[in-house]
């Protein structure tokens, strides 16, 4: 994607100051890197802390793929961070399913300009009391079922050691390493010539979930749990913070199956 005089100035500005604190905050390991396709595409990686943003953005912008991310449409009214996120084309996410309709319109063009969008399948930080990723949202699979784009999953861990989920501060001592990994574009020809209605997304979320939390479980040498987390099925809800900071208060409850959501796929 050829990025506009603006937007390059912007990223090179914000990368000068960014790159160097996260090399000082943490080590990191990067694999799968070849696997990034050469045009464009929709990154799916898991979240579990704030800070995963940046290390997604921080491995694509040195692979020199410019990273667009879909955002809380709140975070554009900041100043100051409102333009850096125009400038780099950020893709504002509103609630409503209107407002969510026009943000994935916004990414597609983006993709199909060559660039790379990520997308948080989770749409907020994950609620499972063990940080595997939990039940996803369906705006990643519509945008791939309905344009044929490359859907890319990502993992990574270690970074919410150094922030841990709803932290007030960071733990760079003792020195962490942040690993992510990059796996191959998920098959979603199975559902090919499908209608796309609820239960076709959903199954397809499904198999993207599932390639994710395999990543996951490669990088954290452990086997996820059997059942994917579901927050309608304990009472949290599906977006911004819950329970005490860190999620003391969730508790390891039964695992459950729940409702889906189409909408809401979004940076916390």
């Amino acid at each position: 994607m050829k990025e506009s005089a603006t937007s390059h100035t912007t990223f090179v500005i914000v990368a000068a100051i960014v790159r160097p604190v996260l090399n000082l905050l943490m080590n990191k390991k990067w694999e799968g890197l070849e696997k990034l396709p050469a045009g464009g595409f929709i990154a799916v990686p898991n979240h579990c802390t704030e800070i995963d943003p940046l290390v997604v953005a921080h491995m694509l912008y040195n692979q020199k793929r410019m990273p667009h991310f879909l955002a809380k449409a709140g975070l554009f009214k900041v100043p100051v961070l409102r333009a850096v996120l125009r400038n780099t084309k950020q893709i504002p996410v509103e609630r409503s399913s209107a407002g969510a309709n026009r943000s994935l319109h916004l990414a597609k063009e983006v993709v199909d300009e060559g660039g790379a969008i990520i997308i948080y399948p989770e749409g907020t930080l994950t609620r499972d009391p063990d940080l595997w990723p939990m039940r996803g949202h369906t705006g990643a699979a519509r945008m791939a079922l309905e344009s044929g784009i490359p859907l890319v999953p990502m993992a990574h861990w270690g970074a919410h050691e150094v922030f841990p989920r709803y932290a007030k501060r960071f733990h760079i001592f003792p020195r962490k390493t942040s690993r992510l990994v990059v796996g191959e574009p998920v098959d979603l020809s199975a559902f090919a010539g499908r209608t796309l209605d609820k239960a076709t997304l959903t199954e397809a979320t499904n198999v993207i979930m599932e390639a994710i939390t395999g990543l996951l479980a490669g990088l954290r040498g452990e086997e996820p749990p059997a059942q994917r987390w579901d927050p309608s099925a304990h009472n949290q809800s599906t977006h911004g913070r819950f329970g005490e900071r860190g999620g003391a208060s969730e508790g390891k409850t039964a695992r459950k199956s729940g409702p889906d959501n189409i909408i809401g796929d979004s940076t916390e």
